[in-house]
């Protein structure tokens, strides 16, 4: 492997990581040159200096190797959590080392976890930059994905297979000027979308873009310590519903929808799924509520569980309630939303409903086969029969996953964190979706946790975002051939 071929790469994405760092320093410049703007314009030209030393002293390669491409993938979102720190770090306030870490971790997987008391105390270049990071880490997933992934070939130790769903593979076959119009079109497309209607929704333009850069990366950061409940408005409650909801889609089946080509959202077995499952979910929790005389009528109950169910299932972690204080069963399909979590080919993380999918059509089958032993039982996935090797990886994955979640609830509790916000904390974190329940719930942060639990649930939300092996694998790279 050529390690200055691998800093190279790394090195591009660290130039355009301090691109955002410049204009977060230009919020903050147009903001009356606060606090943020000398740590930002700082941070800006040490991740510049150190993502352009490579590009001066290693040559253009055309090729590279499927070690090297996993490489490149898996250094660049550690390198990014690491330089994230430096604004934070030069700035100070609640950020020691460890805090700055965490919040530079999950803002770039996407997790929207924090472990700030007083968000609406930071200037607006350092609120910039912790949108912006995790914009990035929305945008890094799919860019890895379509680009730099497909000119390795197949390399099933890079991810999970499964990750490359048929649809996928469908849209991974495009031209690169096709994929650049598919992140155009539906990434940036639909944060401008989000922004202009939050703005006419009565947010100012600096709060709607902020609010839509973390609801298409389904993170969940916001400017409020409140988060969206500081609102209190049922149409940005609405707004944003559709923006996580879309979030969660494969993004090239929003792109084969907005072309109109067939393979579309309303053909899409999964995407039924998905929407079946947030509109039921929802439904569901709302009866619980309301039975519980939580919320005075069905339509306010129905408002925030819908608001709640899909700010977790999409992984964004959005809150407009403290559903700590919800009931028993609310909780427990909250905790299940959090496991299972959206589509692949999304910005979401979690098991993914496409396993999900799969997984119920294993179990089916295995009872079918029983009754009928001589039987040759296919299992399909819109429409495509799914390889016996890709259904070996559907359940590996599911039982790493789910051991992952017990080791992070073991090792809080051996903390002394009471179960409940270890578990939840666990499930949260590897989920990618940032609030949890117990002292880690949707009005809570992780501020007051130990910095053994924060480093932990750190390495959690990495593994989540490059799911679980692609992380592993790192560890293990002398034995690739």
């Amino acid at each position: 492997m050529r390690l200055d071929v691998v800093l190279r790469y790394v090195g591009v994405v660290m130039l355009f990581i301090a691109t955002f760092m410049l204009l977060s320093a230009g919020i903050s410049y147009v903001s009356g040159m606060d606090s943020a703007f000398y740590p930002l314009l700082l941070s800006a030209l040490l991740t510049a200096l150190l993502g352009a030393f490579p590009l001066i002293f290693v040559e253009k390669k055309e090729q590279i190797t499927n070690k090297e491409g996993f490489c490149i993938v898996v250094g660049s979102w550690l390198v990014a959590s690491v330089v994230g720190m430096f604004p934070y770090l030069i700035w100070g306030g609640e950020f020691s080392l460890i805090n700055a870490w965490f919040e530079s971790v999950s803002g770039f997987t996407t997790t929207g976890a924090t472990i700030l008391n007083d968000i609406e105390a930071l200037p607006r270049g350092i609120l910039f930059w912790r949108m912006s990071s995790t914009w990035i880490g929305g945008m890094g997933v799919v860019m890895f994905a379509l680009v730099i992934l497909p000119s390795l070939g197949r390399n099933k130790l890079t991810l999970s297979n499964v990750e490359l769903s048929t649809l996928a593979k469908d849209n991974y076959r495009y031209r690169a000027q096709i994929i650049v119009q598919i992140l155009l079109v539906v990434y940036v497309g639909l944060t401008a979308l989000a922004t202009l209607l939050l703005k006419l929704a009565g947010m100012n333009w600096f709060d709607s873009l902020c609010h839509a850069m973390s609801a298409c990366a389904t993170s969940g950061f916001s400017n409020k310590n409140a988060s969206i409940s500081f609102y209190n408005s049922p149409m940005i409650d609405a707004i944003l519903i559709f923006t996580m909801a879309m979030a969660g889609v494969h993004f090239g089946l929003i792109y084969a929808t907005v072309t109109g080509k067939r393979n579309n959202i309303f053909r899409s077995e999964v995407a039924r799924w998905y929407f079946g499952m947030l509109l039921c979910g929802g439904l569901l929790i709302a009866i619980s509520l309301f039975a519980a005389d939580i919320y005075p009528t069905f339509t306010a109950s129905f408002r925030h569980a819908l608001f709640q169910f899909v700010s977790l299932v999409t992984t964004t972690g959005y809150a407009t309630a403290d559903s700590n204080q919800w009931t028993s069963f609310a909780i427990i399909l909250l905790i299940f939303g959090s496991i299972v979590c959206a589509c692949a080919g999304s910005t979401a993380g979690g098991i993914k409903t496409n396993r999900l999918v799969l997984a119920v059509k294993m179990m089916r089958a295995r009872l079918r086969q029983q009754q009928h032993p001589n039987a040759i039982i296919r299992i399909r996935l819109d429409g495509i029969i799914q390889e016996s090797e890709t259904l070996h990886s559907v359940m590996i994955f599911i039982v790493t996953y789910l051991m992952l979640i017990l080791a992070g609830t073991v090792f809080g509790t051996m903390l002394g964190i009471d179960l409940m916000t270890s578990f939840s904390g666990a499930v949260a974190s590897i989920g990618n979706v940032g609030p949890g329940f117990g002292e880690v719930g949707s009005m809570d942060n992780y501020s007051a946790l130990p910095a053994a639990f924060k480093l932990s649930n750190s390495l959690l939300m990495l593994l989540g975002r490059l799911e679980i092996f692609g992380l592993i694998q790192l560890f293990f790279i002398k034995w690739w051939r």
